[in-house]
């Protein structure tokens, strides 16, 4: 009996890159590339050669001109490609005339990090999140599934049913984003009622470019078992677990009174598409909602000073600029030169510079984790009426009580909390 092999291939591909010259540097292109090229191999493409094109003129027809265009399409056929990738997003247009032209299948890097996700989504509502950005993706690209209508029969006869299908599908997608929306909006609402449960929890958030060691920090900080992989967007759900620190106070080895949730995020990216960023924004909402967000950077990635800047930018996006944040250099055992260290040191004098893969430094992590907590709690005191012991209740929940009296004009409680939890205790008085 003769064997199938059932494991997948991978697909020889090419990678497209289009610049305006006086838009961007060379270099940066070059970068966006080798970016590219890790995302295609995370999805399991086999690249074979990469384009690059720079020109002064847009080509609404082809992107890269109709010169270039022919190069790939040669290059293609003597070369046995399955697939082409842009590192640009392509209008509908363009995507028809260049397979036409190439005879390829082709996508863009939008497409190609919807693949990823949708391989790497593992809980219901990333699933969920996933589906309804290809459906966003897909909408306005319609068209393109009804050409082989005309190619097969053309002439009379084949527009009416063909444009009769295309209204039926985009009204049939139109109906599931509305219903993924209301699923999404109801995952929303449940996260809202976890997080005023988690009002007596310090949360950390980490976040950073993809592939800078968030789960493995997370899984050095708290024992967990967390996912890892060297791979883009190998993480897309929210993994928050309990972090417990120890300080040292008079000699004595104590607990924080507070419990410390920290949560691993979806990674970011360069040009990451806004519908994804719209999606994923019930999964980021652990960032928005944290009190501390460690910003993960890659010291040994070349570019990273540019991913800095990626993350900086989407975290305004989301709302959560405003955020405390400790920058965490990780990967220094990785680095060959031992000048950027020191220079990074002095510019980023708040920073820590560990390896979370090795557990080098972590301790100075904690410290300064330890010192940012110590600075939320600050001693206040709220006076209540005699019977009001369900609010007694309430700021023990809250908070860490150091002294409580019960006098026969009320009951007065001094305790240490945070800006935001005191906000909420103050209610209580009023």
């Amino acid at each position: 009996m003769k064997l199938t092999d059932t494991q997948k291939k991978s697909e020889r591909t090419v990678l497209v890159c289009y610049s305006k010259r006086k838009d961007i540097k060379h270099s940066h292109s070059e970068d966006s590339l080798i970016e590219l090229k890790f995302l295609a191999e995370t999805a399991g493409a086999e690249v074979i050669e990469t384009f690059f094109q720079e020109n002064d003129s847009f080509d609404s027809r082809f992107m890269i001109g109709k010169g270039k265009t022919q190069e790939i399409a040669d290059y293609v056929e003597s070369n046995d490609i399955q697939l082409v990738i842009f590192e640009n997003e392509l209008a509908y247009t363009q995507l028809r005339n260049l397979e036409n032209k190439i005879k390829c299948k082709i996508i863009d890097k939008s497409n190609l990090i919807l693949d990823i996700f949708a391989s790497n989504a593992r809980t219901a509502q990333a699933k969920l999140q996933v589906e309804l950005a290809q459906l966003e993706y897909t909408l306005p690209r319609l068209t393109r599934q009804w050409t082989h209508l005309s190619k097969q029969f053309g002439g009379i006869g084949t527009k009416g049913p063909g444009e009769t299908q295309i209204e039926t599908d985009r009204r049939l997608i139109n109906t599931r984003i509305t219903v993924l929306k209301d699923k999404l909006k109801k995952v929303a609402e449940q996260r809202k009622t976890q997080s005023s449960e988690r009002g007596k929890f310090f949360r950390i958030s980490l976040v950073g470019y993809t592939n800078a060691g968030k789960s493995t920090l997370l899984n050095a900080l708290t024992g967990a078992d967390v996912y890892v992989e060297n791979k883009l967007f190998a993480t897309l759900d929210t993994s928050t677990k309990v972090l417990q620190l120890l300080v040292t106070n008079d000699g004595k080895v104590t607990k924080f009174p507070k419990k410390i949730l920290i949560s691993d995020t979806v990674g970011f990216i360069k040009n990451l598409p806004h519908n994804l960023i719209e999606s994923f924004k019930s999964t980021l909402l652990e960032v928005i909602e944290s009190d501390l967000l460690l910003h993960l950077v890659d010291v040994s990635n070349e570019n990273f000073r540019d991913q800095m800047e990626v993350v900086t930018e989407t975290l305004k996006e989301i709302g959560a600029e405003n955020k405390k944040i400790i920058n965490v250099f990780n990967k220094t055992d990785m680095v060959d030169d031992p000048d950027l260290i020191r220079i990074l040191k002095n510019e980023f004098r708040d920073a820590v510079f560990i390896s979370a893969e090795k557990g080098l430094n972590l301790n100075s992590l904690m410290e300064r984790m330890k010192s940012e907590l110590n600075s939320e709690n600050t001693e206040r005191t709220i006076k209540l009426k005699p019977d009001e012991h369900k609010k007694v209740s309430m700021i023990y929940k809250l908070a860490e009580v150091s002294k409580i009296k019960y006098l026969k004009s009320g009951i007065k409680i001094s305790f240490k909390t945070n800006d935001k939890n005191y906000s909420k205790l103050k209610t209580l008085a009023e």
